[in-house]
């Protein structure tokens, strides 16, 4: 029997989001040229479907929407939800060590490789 890659056997799915911070007076706030903050986080979601996921997902990205006073101005602002930027099922039942996603790289040379791991201690924030 074969499955179907798009759903997950055990119901969750990874999916991540971005938002743009802008301020709300500005008029180029729009402006596909201007350059802006923006965070993309990654949440888990339960879902029966990719679609409901994807659902499930804005859902959550669009409760971090409201608009709000910031800085010592109190200047409006409000982080924007630009979509989904991603949205992978998990395909293995969740605990330790289970693997939740997964990325693909094209050859790279040995020393490039090796730029790209990080030692314990670079992940505090």
């Amino acid at each position: 029997m074969t499955h179907d890659k798009n759903v997950s056997p055990v119901g969750w799915y990874l999916a991540s989001y971005l938002l743009r911070f802008v301020e709300l007076s500005d008029e180029k706030r729009d402006d596909p040229e201007e350059r802006f903050l923006s965070w993309e986080n990654t949440i888990l979601v339960k879902a029966k479907s990719l679609d409901e996921a994807y659902v499930k997902a804005s859902k959550v990205a669009r409760q971090e929407t409201k608009p709000y006073r910031g800085g010592s101005e109190g200047v409006r602002v409000k982080w924007e939800f630009e979509g989904i930027t991603e949205l992978l099922p998990i395909y293995e039942a969740l605990g330790d060590g289970s693997e939740i996603a997964w990325a693909k790289h094209r050859p790279r040379k040995l020393k490039t490789l090796r730029t790209l791991v990080r030692p314990k201690g670079s992940f505090h924030q």
